[in-house]
């Protein structure tokens, strides 16, 4: 991560929107930061490629605004943006990401998010969003705004903070787990320790209330976390 160089020939840095972006594909990082810096209201203080770097960076320069990947290695981005809307309030999270999932939404809500937007929003769409966040407004795309709309039609009760809502970090490892996979080879994949993936084990079973591997691999099945029947 690193931060960028004043530009003189532009606006003030105090004017513009100062923002983080963090993802784990260096490729789509680096993206979003030309796609920021070519437009003369905002500023780019630094990136990183998981959610930990992302909340130094914020601790370190205060930004306006934070973009979050989801799905990073470490520490959960929803932990992430937990932690900087209680610390850092003045600094809005903004999800960029490529999931519609209804619980990767929910849980960004919950997380305190000021916006939800999908990674292939047209660039002067994703500027305007940026800018109405900065403004105070919560935005979300318009096919996580359909979600939205579905949820509270089918089943209003999961917009309220679920106890046995999965991060998506648990959902990984419930899935790897229902695959097969030892603990050791979770962290190897995960890029974290054999620690962490028992103690997210620990909550799976906790929260959803199972005991033992079928439990868990019929409860991967009903989350659609699997899509077919896992040998046990």
């Amino acid at each position: 991560m690193f931060s960028t160089r004043p530009d003189s020939t532009r606006m003030d840095e105090s004017q513009r929107i100062r923002c983080v972006v963090a993802d784990d594909h260096a490729l789509l990082r680096q993206g979003v930061r030309r796609l920021l810096e070519d437009d003369p209201g905002f500023f780019v203080v630094g990136e990183a490629a998981n959610a930990a770097d992302a909340l130094k960076l914020v601790e370190d320069h205060r930004p306006d605004l934070v973009l979050l990947d989801i799905t990073m290695p470490g520490m959960s981005s929803f932990e992430a943006g937990r932690v900087i809307g209680e610390r850092f309030p003045q600094t809005s999270v903004v999800y960029l990401t490529m999931h519609e999932d209804e619980e990767y939404i929910l849980q960004a809500l919950r997380s305190g998010a000021r916006g939800y937007l999908l990674k292939d929003t047209p660039a002067e769409q994703l500027l305007q969003a940026l800018r109405e966040v900065h403004r105070g407004e919560r935005t979300l795309s318009p096919e996580v705004l359909g979600k939205l709309a579905d949820v509270r039609l089918n089943d209003p009760k999961r917009l309220r903070p679920n106890s046995t809502t999965l991060t998506p970090r648990e959902r990984e490892v419930m899935k790897l787990l229902a695959e097969g996979h030892t603990a050791r080879q979770i962290a190897g994949q995960l890029e974290i320790s054999i620690k962490t993936v028992e103690a997210h084990k620990f909550n799976l079973m906790r929260k959803l209330d199972i005991h033992n591997k079928a439990q868990l691999v019929t409860a991967a099945i009903q989350k659609k976390i699997v899509t077919a029947p896992v040998p046990i």
